[in-house]
């Protein structure tokens, strides 16, 4: 990647490329989004081009909230703010305020061939979200899989309402997501209105159970999931297993506890429809900034870390 910040670029953005053995991970400047992650031949998560931007929040960060926000506005601390409106069918402001702006390159992979890189966003205040946020990604490539931290740190003289997600679809490889079967380890399915926002929470039940593997036929998935359950390393898993027998996996560590899983039922691309599985690891469900549910009170100078990764088992 070149350093000259006004060089020509595809529409993703600058392309950053992160090797590990048959792993290969091409992260973009804009969004900090993952826009490939592969190992072999086998796609771990779903692909996009170089020249288009990123058709449903494929790869990228969520930031400085998760999911939507019921018509873009909020009360923090008597104080009415209001965003800008980025889903008008359903007047809600969706997955925050970074997915779009063109990340600095802090830390570069050697001569394309290194394991990780780090990009970071001083987030600026607006009116809206009035609040001055360092935003730091690291990337990583291990013989473990790729491994994702991410740090805010408040650089304002006041408190900030935070939350944070990430929002890679794993890919059923060569096959079709029909052939699939998928497996989250999560308790509690979060019950939305017509907005897709939330109103309860209810025990996993029927198709809506995906604590053991579960054919993707006819599946159809928009969903938040709560009361994670972990493995004895304290992670929380999502799977896709294709027809080939692969497994392509995103876990969360305990700094997370908040799935949501979606099919891709009703994208607006045709292209892109039912082609993988959003597996979102997230700090808070949707709404969060006006229930306060799950919701970061990121004090002046405090930092606020999580860490996901991703495999192909």
């Amino acid at each position: 990647m070149t350093n000259d910040a006004t060089a020509p670029a595809p529409l993703s953005g600058h392309q950053i490329t992160l090797t590990q053995g048959e792993q290969r991970v091409v992260v973009t400047d804009v969004g900090a989004k993952v826009r490939v992650y592969e190992v072999g031949s086998r796609e771990v998560f779903v692909p996009y081009t170089e020249d288009e931007t990123a058709p449903a929040g494929h790869g990228a960060v969520l930031a400085p909230w998760p999911n939507r926000l019921r018509d873009g506005s909020y009360t923090w601390e008597g104080e009415h703010l209001q965003v800008d409106i980025t889903e008008p069918d359903r007047m809600t402001s969706l997955h925050g305020l970074v997915m779009w702006q063109r990340w600095q390159v802090i830390e570069h992979p050697r001569d394309g061939d290194g394991t990780s890189t780090t990009l970071q966003l001083r987030l600026a205040p607006s009116g809206g979200y009035p609040f001055d946020l360092l935003l730091t990604v690291t990337y990583a490539l291990t013989d473990k899989g790729l491994g994702v931290r991410a740090t805010a740190k408040n650089l304002g003289n006041r408190s900030a309402p935070y939350g944070i997600g990430f929002h890679p679809w794993l890919s059923p490889g060569s096959g079709s997501l029909d052939d699939c079967t998928v497996r989250l380890d999560a308790g509690t399915r979060v019950t939305v209105d017509d907005r897709l926002l939330p109103i309860g929470t209810e025990p996993v039940s029927g198709p809506y159970d995906l604590r053991q593997p579960r054919p993707m036929v006819d599946l159809d998935l928009d969903d938040a999931y709560v009361d994670v359950l972990r493995d004895a390393d304290g992670l929380s898993w999502a799977r896709l297993t294709g027809p080939d027998g692969r497994t392509a996996a995103v876990w969360m560590d305990e700094s997370m506890d908040t799935w949501q899983v979606c099919s891709g039922d009703h994208l607006g691309s045709e292209r892109y429809r039912r082609t993988g599985l959003a597996a979102e690891p997230m700090s808070c469900i949707a709404d969060a900034f006006r229930t306060g549910e799950r919701l970061v009170h990121l004090k002046p100078g405090a930092e606020h870390q999580v860490t996901w990764g991703a495999v192909l088992l």
